[in-house]
C-alpha cells in the first residue's frame, strides 16, 4: 500500500519535479482540519500508487517552502505537474474532490 512521503525544505524541489503529478498536503500538528484530511491523503497515496506522488509537508518544520508558496491557511493542498502548480485546494474537503483534482492530472 502506498504511503504519503514526508516532504521537507531539503527534498521538496526534487520531489515536485517528478514526471508524475504530485499532491502536497501542507499541514501542522496543532491544526484540527489537518488531522481530518490526513487519513484521506494517506488513502490517496494508496489509490494513486505508481500514478502520482503524494506528500505531506509540516509547515512548522519547513518554513522556507511554506513561505515560497504563500501558504497562510492550512490545510492547503497543492497539485504540481512538472514542478509547476496546476491546482490548489485550501481547507478540508471530501476525498472525492481531491481525487478528481489528481485524476485530471494523471495522463
Amino acid at each position: 500500500m502506498g504511503k504519503a512521503i514526508e516532504l521537507t525544505d531539503a527534498n521538496f524541489d526534487q520531489i515536485i519535479n517528478s514526471d508524475k503529478p504530485v499532491l502536497v498536503d501542507f499541514w501542522a500538528e496543532w491544526c484540527g482540519p489537518c488531522k481530518m484530511i490526513g487519513p484521506v491523503v494517506e488513502e490517496l497515496a494508496g489509490d494513486y500508487e505508481g500514478k502520482a506522488v503524494i506528500g505531506k509537508l509540516n509547515v512548522d518544520e519547513n518554513p522556507s517552502v511554506t513561505a515560497r508558496f504563500g501558504v497562510r491557511s492550512i490545510p492547503t493542498l497543492l497539485v504540481f505537474k512538472g514542478g509547476q502548480i496546476v491546482d490548489k485546494q485550501v481547507g478540508a474537503v471530501p476525498k472525492s474532490v481531491l481525487s478528481q483534482k489528481l485524476a485530471a492530472q494523471v495522463a
